[in-house]
Parts: C-alpha cells; sequence; structure tokens
C-alpha cells in the first residue's frame, strides 16, 4: 500500500463523537490566507506583542528557576493574582487555593470542566453561535447539545424560547458575554433573567468570559456568579492571553465554589496537569500591574480599530452589525453575493485578499442558521485594519 492510499479502516480509527466537526474553521482560513497573501482577519490574535514588561517577567522567571511543574490547581503566584483581580475589579471574593483553578488557555478550560462535570445522556444548553470548541467537547463527554439561536441584527434572548429547551436531563447553561462572535454583551437585565430559570430548575452555568475587558458604548461586564444566588451554581473562565495580547502563551483560570473548581481539576489533571510554569509566573506580574489604566488603554485602542473596520465595511457595501463587546465585528454580505458564507470567505480571501470567518460554523447546521455573514477580528494594528478596509474598498469596486 503507497503512503497515499487510505486504509480501509481509516474512518475507524478515529473517535466517532468528532466525526461531525471536520478541521477547525480558524486552521482553514489561516491556510487560505497564508496561500493567497491575505491580511488575516480571520483568527482572533493580535499582529503585535503585548507589553514589553510583560515578556521581560516571563525571561526573569525562566532564568530565576520556575522551570518544572506547578501545581496542577496552578502556581501560588498566580492564583493569588487571580483572586485579587477578581477582588479589585468586581469585589467578589474567591479563595485562591480552593476555588482558583488555572489551565493551558480558557479553551483547556472548557474542555476541562465539560469532561469533569459532564456524564453521557446529560444535556447543555449553548447560545449559537458559539465557540466551536463548545459542541466539539459536549460531544467528547457524551452529552446532548441544546441550542439557543441568537439571531441577527439584535441577537436578542428571548426567555420563554430559552425556557422551552430545559428538560430534566438539562444540566448545564454555558454563556458566553462578551460574546464571540456577535460582540454581544448580556444586559443584567438579560443574566436576571437567565439566573431566574438557573434557580428554577437546578442548573448550573459555565461562564465563559474571556473578554471580560473589551466592552464598548457604556455596556458593561457584569460577572454572571456575582448575581444573587448564583455563585455556588456558577464556574467563571477568563483568559491572559486576549488582555494582555498573548494568545500563544496559553495561560487561562477558572474560579467558582470548591465543588465546581473540583469538578475542573479532575479532568485538568489528566489533560495537561498544569500550564507552563514560568508563564503562569509572568501572567501573574501582569494581573498584579497592568491594570486599570493599561485596560482603559487597550480598550480605547480596540474601540478605534472597530470603527475603522465598521466604517470602512459598510463604504464597501457590507451590513455590519456592531458589537460591544470582544474583538469580533459580524457583517452582513448580501448585497455582494447569494453564496453561502463558507464559499463567499474563500472567494474574499482570494478576491479582497481579505479574510474571514463563515460564522455558520459556529451554528448547528439546520434552517435557522444564518449564511449571510461574515466574523471579521479587529485585534490588530490600526495600520493593519486601515490596509484591509483599504482592501475591501478596492474590491467592492471592481465587482459593483
Amino acid at each position: 500500500m503507497s503512503k497515499d492510499t487510505k486504509p480501509a479502516y481509516a474512518d475507524v480509527m478515529s473517535n466517532r463523537a468528532l466525526a461531525p466537526f471536520g478541521t477547525t474553521i480558524f486552521s482553514e482560513m489561516t491556510a487560505a490566507a497564508l496561500e493567497h497573501q491575505a491580511i488575516n482577519l480571520s483568527q482572533g490574535f493580535p499582529d503585535f506583542n503585548g507589553p514589553q514588561g510583560i515578556m521581560e517577567a516571563a525571561q526573569k522567571a525562566l532564568s530565576q528557576g520556575h522551570n518544572q511543574y506547578a501545581r496542577s490547581m496552578g502556581h501560588p503566584a498566580l492564583v493569588e493574582a487571580v483572586a485579587n483581580h477578581v477582588k479589585t475589579n468586581y469585589q467578589i471574593d474567591v479563595a485562591p487555593y480552593e476555588e482558583v483553578c488555572t489551565f493551558s488557555g480558557a479553551t483547556e478550560g472548557i474542555a476541562a470542566f465539560l469532561l469533569g462535570y459532564l456524564n453521557p445522556g446529560d444535556e447543555v444548553i449553548l447560545f449559537a453561535p458559539f465557540y466551536d470548541s463548545y459542541q466539539a467537547v459536549a460531544a467528547l463527554a457524551g452529552a446532548k447539545v441544546k441550542t439557543y439561536f441568537l439571531q441577527p441584527p439584535n441577537f436578542e434572548l428571548d426567555l420563554n424560547l430559552l425556557e422551552s429547551l430545559i428538560t430534566p436531563k438539562t444540566k448545564l447553561l454555558l454563556l458566553n458575554s462578551p460574546h464571540n462572535p456577535t460582540g454581544k454583551v448580556f444586559t443584567k437585565e438579560e443574566m436576571t433573567d437567565i439566573s431566574e430559570l438557573v434557580k428554577k430548575y437546578d442548573l448550573t452555568v459555565l461562564s465563559d468570559e474571556v473578554y471580560e475587558h473589551l466592552t464598548y458604548d457604556g455596556a458593561q461586564h457584569i460577572p454572571f456568579c456575582s448575581l444573587p444566588n448564583m455563585w455556588e451554581r456558577t464556574f467563571t473562565l477568563s483568559s491572559t492571553g486576549k488582555t494582555f495580547s498573548f494568545t500563544g502563551w496559553k495561560i487561562g483560570w477558572g474560579y467558582g465554589p470548591p465543588h465546581l473548581a473540583q469538578a475542573g481539576l479532575r479532568a485538568h489533571q489528566f489533560l495537561t496537569f498544569c500550564a507552563a510554569t514560568p508563564l503562569q509566573v509572568a501572567m501573574a506580574h501582569a494581573l498584579n500591574n497592568y491594570q486599570e489604566s493599561y485596560l482603559a488603554e487597550l480598550k480605547s485602542e480596540y474601540l478605534e480599530r472597530r470603527n475603522i473596520l465598521a466604517q470602512g465595511l459598510a463604504l464597501a457595501g457590507f451590513e455590519v452589525f456592531m458589537p460591544k463587546g470582544t474583538y469580533f465585528l459580524l457583517a452582513d454580505f448580501s448585497r455582494h453575493s447569494k453564496s453561502p458564507d463558507r464559499v463567499f470567505a474563500h472567494q474574499l480571501t482570494q478576491e479582497a485578499k481579505v479574510a474571514t470567518v463563515p460564522p455558520s460554523v459556529f451554528y448547528p447546521q439546520d434552517e435557522r442558521t444564518p449564511k449571510h455573514l461574515l466574523r471579521f477580528a479587529f485585534c490588530k494594528q490600526k495600520s493593519t485594519m486601515e490596509e484591509a478596509v483599504q482592501r475591501l474598498s478596492q474590491w467592492a469596486k471592481k465587482t459593483a
């Protein structure tokens, strides 16, 4: 048999639970961007480094010998910094050694908690569109996904529709706010309504808050666990990658009551055991030293880039759904094409030299899934955003 020949048994050697998901869209579109020398606004990573002082803290940690396994729940410096961060920003008291668990990025935190908490046959409610790992890891855990569809243009919450998804098997609700990819920031009223359902049906919430510091236009991020009677029912995830622009370091954390922190730890200890020790020490330094003024400047810079992108897309004939959080923006391309979003995303990468993500991959595939949107990332340098907008404008004029 040649190396190019696929063995007959190849399809049964992989975990069938992952068969529906294929290759992640981020790999697909990043590969397309490289092939066509396109500006990559598909994958959510900055094209610049985070603060120099944080890189120096990592170098110092390496030279001072922080190079062996950390405790599985997290290096003491980092779990203490996380607890202090939560107290400073939200006035929530967290016990660092019992209620904080660090992960190899928030994505591993999602996997660790879902695998450690769910049992086969449990049901979990997701808000679509959703980060692609949610559905894949739920499948690995043997859980059934029930989906609430957030629909453009307003992505509003219908509480009666959400309640209709709950059954006696429902165990977990996975909430993401600020929300990727819509940019929606759930309001306090919406979250209070959700909390009433959580209490009524005795549910647990996994709250993905990795974009907690990226809100705009007066939108306010409120941790779900801070709502009345929600602490004991909520495990909260966040990440240093989005806040400090070091996505490749993969340092995330979660916090919540001990019984939920232990649920995440149960799987985490067998997945990675611990995140990279010197980078944990460096991110403790970041949390302790880069707060109010740094976060205000970061938000201001992203707001400027969001506005550059939004204005450019509108001038290029896209309908823009202005995000109030994250560093992503959804836009409707219906004026340009009736093709499905995945087809049009590749067309735009090839013709305009700008790569995006087709967000239909973040929905279950049925008639409610929008096929006329694209997701653009604006976590790039101002010059990158200006060049991308110029390319889109030139492309729009050529195809008009």
